[in-house]
């Protein structure tokens, strides 16, 4: 469950934050302009600030005023357009069309850009009713800029005010998703759980916690100016520290479960994983709370099962008996567990009280970790082109409003074709998966929305109750539309029906209307979801190449930085950041891509193991860079590293190999691990790779702790990078 539905959290989360300061500044904007003019006018200025309110959203300041600015002059200029294009019915829907069309090119600029392409599609539809002469369209515009203006310096100064509150917020959602991830690690202990379903489980969460950390960099590590932004800063990155180090508790889970079935040590280690995830969930709660964190959980008694359990196994080796494997792979996650808990520990600390330094960003350019959104008009230029998916959505889009414009001129009663018009753009999204999704949660909340205020009207149509449904919905709205739609979609119809009730209240056929309308809109962008579709099938090869392009980057700096080059981990954090949003992208395409038709559905089980295996090389390397910390006492640097640099050399290899039929369209890897033969291939790899890991400088004959370690990691790394070249020819073969 999304933490901010949970009542424990919800009133401390930014969404609820964002409903509150949506609907005072609506509400507020409104009961001020009645006190100046009439109803009619207030309504004009209230969808202004409505408009405008669509792009508050949690954003750096200056990133904010930009945005919330640009969709005061876009929508502002719509309205005029379309005031002064209503009174000729051709033109008007001339205007409609290519609006809609432009509208939705606007999705080129990535996820910043859709709510600006929802307000401007919001106030066209809304401004297609009204019938005026050219001055009263100027004055229409000129009071609904009015309200825009008002409510982008009402949300300037309120976030201002809570620019280090929204930081804490935004901070607080990270660690959550950290604790979800971490439960769901916790399962890999539990033999009830099917382990390949659980890894599925766990790259796809993988990538909402991607986006939430970098929500959480765009806010924190762009301005720090006091010892408040300190201590979120401090905390960000321990939480960043910690995530990497949950990464490297991969281990052979299936080894794990078949060597310690008998034994408790299993649940005692999945108890400890779910401590582990309760206790940074504390933190969260104290930072949403703006208070320091203090430890209050105690893993004692699991560590000291876990203790009893390794004697018990050394006991069994020191008796000849087979236990030693067992015993290797249960101490290796003992390492790791502490290390975790000790990291925990100083995630408590990094929210106590700021510090003097602050690992790894002290005078660094942040850009590389930073979301770079640039407003170019040569990106929507460069996209006109029938082989673009946005510029095929776009006309997708406008065809489909067409029809249902159409549409509405034949009912027979009188529809009002902006709310067909509006369901239309609601639900008709980029892909096809979203559409899907939209149109559920849209149908399903007007529904159960319509028959709330069916209720409301009959039963309790009283000014003062309708006002304060009207002020919960205004509120709902908002906080839900980005958490549950389907919630958002209840109030926002409950909102607009006691609007419309209120100025029209002799209208008895106002829900059954709507329901109509809305079925019609939704039938009418179901349909066009297929007309001029790009599947994501379509997109897999990009992807599959970005990810194999940025895993040798990463590949290159990670070594560098196990082999002790660099003053610090800098480019190594920057390239492992950019390898887990490509990560990222291509497992929520993914995830798409099994929501639409299964015709159109390519190589789903190849995709899945590609992003496994190339997640498992980030936990790889993760773990050798926490075996050479754990071993650094006596660490024999020179054949350590002549070990890394010929692993290194093999698996960039291996990478390039992979990469090579995804560049040139073909599949030149084949004779070497093909489809026929790819477990011979890694096999071979496997047998090799520790005979050659082992003779740089007689390493495995010098007395250091740590070899059988990373003998073991640099085996694991060079066959699952093996398995990579497999798995994307299989792609590129199901693709084409």
């Amino acid at each position: 469950m999304h933490y901010a539905l949970n009542l424990r959290t919800f009133f401390y989360s930014h969404y609820f934050y964002l409903g509150l300061r949506f609907a005072a500044g609506l509400v507020g904007v409104t009961l001020i302009t009645l006190q100046f003019a009439g109803l009619a006018t207030a309504m004009t200025v209230c969808i202004g600030a409505l408009c405008t309110a669509l792009m508050d959203m949690p954003s750096p300041l200056r990133h904010k005023f930009n945005e919330m600015s640009a969709s005061v002059l876009l929508c502002s200029a719509v309205t005029l357009l379309i005031s002064l294009c209503a009174p000729v019915h051709w033109l008007l829907m001339t205007m409609l069309v290519a609006i809609s069309f432009l509208a939705c090119m606007m999705v080129v600029y990535g996820k910043k850009s859709m709510p600006l392409q929802l307000a401007t599609l919001f106030i066209m539809t809304m401004s297609m009713e009204h019938d005026m002469t050219a001055r009263q369209s100027f004055i229409h515009t000129g009071l609904f800029t009015l309200g825009a203006v008002a409510y982008l310096a009402y949300a300037m100064g309120i976030s201002w005010i809570l620019r280090h509150r929204i930081k804490q917020q935004v901070l607080a959602e990270a660690l959550f998703e950290l604790a979800a991830y971490i439960d769901i690690k916790a399962d890999f202990y539990d033999t009830r759980y099917n382990l390949t379903e659980q890894f599925n489980k766990l790259v796809r969460h993988q990538s909402l916690l991607a986006d939430r950390q970098q929500a959480s960099r765009d806010l924190i590590l762009r301005s720090h100016q006091n010892s408040k932004d300190a201590i979120v800063v401090q905390t960000h990155v321990c939480m960043l520290d910690l995530y990497e180090l949950v990464l490297s508790t991969h281990t052979d889970y299936a080894q794990l479960r078949v060597h310690l079935a008998d034994s408790p040590v299993l649940k005692t280690l999945h108890d400890l994983a779910y401590k582990a995830a309760r206790d940074i969930e504390s933190v969260a709660y104290d930072v949403t709370r703006k208070k320091a964190s203090y430890p209050e959980i105690s893993y004692e008694p699991e560590l000291a099962a876990i203790e009893a359990e390794l004697a018990a196994l050394q006991q069994r080796v020191d008796e000849g008996k087979p236990a030693q494997e067992a015993l290797a792979v249960l101490r290796a996650q003992r390492n790791k567990i502490r290390a975790i808990i000790k990291m925990i520990g100083e995630l408590h600390q990094a929210s106590q009280k700021a510090y003097d330094t602050t690992p790894f960003w002290v005078d660094a350019d942040m850009g590389p970790f930073l979301s770079q959104q640039k407003y170019e008009l040569r990106m929507i230029l460069s996209h006109l082109r029938f082989d673009s998916p946005i510029f095929r959505f776009s006309l997708r889009v406008a065809m489909a409003i067409t029809v249902g414009l159409a549409v509405a001129s034949w009912l027979p009663y009188a529809a009002h074709s902006y709310w067909i018009v509006l369901t239309i753009v609601i639900i008709l999204k980029p892909s096809f998966s979203m559409t899907k999704q939209r149109r559920s949660d849209r149908i399903v909340g007007t529904i159960i929305g319509c028959v709330i205020t069916a209720l409301i009207i009959k039963y309790l149509n009283y000014p003062a109750v309708i006002l304060g449904f009207l002020i919960l919905s205004t509120v709902a709205t908002p906080t839900f539309i980005y958490v549950r739609y389907r919630y958002a979609a209840i109030a926002v119809s409950i909102m607009i029906l006691l609007q419309m009730h209120l100025i029209a209240p002799g209208n008895h056929d106002l829900i059954v209307e709507r329901l109509i309308d809305t079925f019609v809109g939704a039938a009418v962008a179901t349909a066009f979801s297929f007309v001029l579709a790009t599947w994501e099938y379509q997109t897999l090869p990009r992807l599959i190449r970005e990810v194999l392009d940025v895993n040798l980057r990463y590949m290159r700096a990670s070594f560098d930085l196990l082999q002790g080059k660099g003053k610090d981990d800098f480019a190594y954090r920057i390239e492992r950041k950019r390898l887990m949003d490509s990560l990222a992208a291509l497992s929520s395409a993914l995830v798409r891509m099994l929501d639409e038709p299964a015709s159109k559905q390519r190589a789903v089980e190849d995709i899945n193991q590609f992003i496994v295996q190339n997640y498992l090389l980030v936990a790889h390397v993760a773990a050798l860079r926490a075996i050479l910390r754990r071993h650094v006492r006596e660490l024999p640097t020179e054949p350590v590293n002549a070990m890394l640099r010929e692993s290194h050399e093999q698996v960039m290899r291996t990478l390039a190999q992979a990469l090579a039929p995804q560049t040139a369209g073909a599949t030149p890897a084949t004779a070497t691990v093909g489809a026929t033969a790819p477990v011979t291939a890694i096999d071979s790899a496997l047998s090799t790779a520790p005979a050659t890991a082992s003779t740089n400088g007689d390493s495995a004959a010098m007395p250091w702790s740590g070899w059988p370690l990373v003998q073991r990691r640099i085996r694991l790394l060079q066959a699952d990078a093996l398995k990579i070249i497999v798995h994307s020819e299989a792609i590129v073969r199901n693709v084409a």
